[in-house]
């Protein structure tokens, strides 16, 4: 009884680190590092309220969710539909889409990568990289070499940018100024950035694993709000010291390209600090993230359709993914837009998908309490909720014209 008590016990915090884990690799991700790139060139220190904004609406947004799904241990079209029957179908169809959308980016992210790495163009880089996302995925095998890959080159990646952030001494005083007081306010670019980090379906990724895991119930509830927590914080700390690393670059004089067919302004940013080696490394890591990303948000994507067919079985799922990842190959390769503006489009795509799915959750939270629990939910979360919903809500309206045309360059 003992030993199974600490099986479980073990299992649970695997789940949760494994969540974490998740939500630290999405944030980090080629349309993080692209977006962040883009616009610390374009607005400089001032981008870094974008940031600290994101971090708090992220924290809002995961502890709501991972919360609500805890305790109702549902999935979140189930939690949709009992909010408000039917909004679970939209909701799924909108998570698809975006997570369709977010897989261009992918595709897009990964040909980036061989373009930093190999010169390749960076069409035939996406025909690789998808091509080899569906062989990876097809083989289980591969699928857990990757995984054990991400988690080497995800250390890497950090190290890179914590090096890069030490070399090129941003003007750090100013940052902080400016991330507390702003000298302008860019909303399209934090609804991107948003979109791009906890938007779409990576917000329900986390908390699907927690489900599938079995870490759910009222007794699990506290170390949940801490794993989000904790996530969170190293998160936030790892993308602050990213926006250090652009904008030292940036005010350092050098001039980032954010318009050329090929244009990669994170990795023309870590060549600038790091060298050619630095330039090589990166790329790579940007191909692997873009791959492992476009194989996750494939398959979370895909695991929506159980709400239109719960008997789905497992072979249907790999073949609709393996589909699902071929047709967002072929969308990349016919619209032809720079992978740079696809990996911002995605993020605000995302950004606009995000108020509907959390200001569901939030209604169940706060007014469903038979499916929360006799316990209860915090007010203090739920008045959070509540703003960020009407937050998030303002910036896709304002910022709905600026995001669509971002395909336009």
């Amino acid at each position: 009884m003992q030993d199974n008590r600490k099986k479980l016990f073990s299992e649970r915090q695997w789940a949760l680190i494994a969540s974490i884990f998740l939500m630290a690799t999405s944030a980090m991700g080629p349309g993080f590092l692209t977006q962040t790139a883009t616009f610390t060139a374009k607005m400089g220190a001032a981008f870094g309220f974008g940031i600290l904004l994101s971090i708090i609406i992220d924290y809002v947004v995961q502890q709501n969710i991972w919360r609500v799904v805890t305790l109702t241990q549902m999935r979140a079209p189930e939690v949709a539909n009992a909010a408000l029957p039917g909004s679970g179908y939209v909701l799924a169809v909108l998570v698809i889409l975006g997570g369709f959308f977010f897989n261009i980016g992918n595709i897009a992210g990964a040909a980036l990568g061989l373009n930093a790495l190999l010169g390749l163009d960076t069409k035939w880089g996406g025909v690789i990289s998808g091509g080899i996302a569906i062989l990876i995925f097809a083989s289980k095998q591969a699928t857990a070499v990757v995984d054990k890959s991400m988690m080497v080159l995800g250390i890497v990646k950090i190290l890179i940018v914590v090096i890069v952030a030490i070399i090129v001494a941003p003007p750090v005083g100013d940052a902080f100024h400016q991330t507390i007081l702003p000298s302008h306010i860019d909303f399209a670019s934090i609804t991107t950035i948003v979109g791009g980090t906890v938007g779409g379906y990576i917000c329900y990724s986390g908390a699907h694993r927690l489900l599938d895991k079995g870490a759910v119930g009222p007794e699990n509830i506290k170390e949940v709000s801490s794993a989000a927590t904790k996530g969170i914080i190293v998160v936030g700390i790892v993308r602050y010291v990213l926006f250090l690393a652009i904008l030292g670059v940036v005010t350092s004089g050098a001039m980032i390209d954010l318009s050329s067919k090929n244009a990669n302004p994170a990795a023309q940013a870590f060549q600038y600090a790091a060298g050619e080696f630095g330039f090589k490394i990166f790329g790579l890591i940007f191909f692997a993230a873009g791959i492992s990303s476009a194989i996750g948000a494939a398959y979370t994507s895909v695991s929506f359709f159980t709400v239109f067919k719960k008997d789905i079985s497992l072979k249907q799922r790999n073949t609709c993914t393996v589909i699902f990842i071929a047709a967002a190959l072929l969308l990349f390769v016919i619209l032809g837009a720079t992978p740079a503006s696809l990996l911002i489009f995605v993020g605000g795509f995302n950004g606009l998908v995000l108020p509907i799915g959390l200001t569901l959750f939030v209604y169940v939270a706060a007014f469903r309490k038979d499916l929360i629990g006799h316990q209860g939910y915090p007010k203090w979360l739920t008045v959070l909720g509540i703003l960020t919903c009407v937050l998030t809500w303002y910036m896709g309206y304002i910022s709905f014209n600026t995001i669509f045309h971002y395909l336009e360059s």
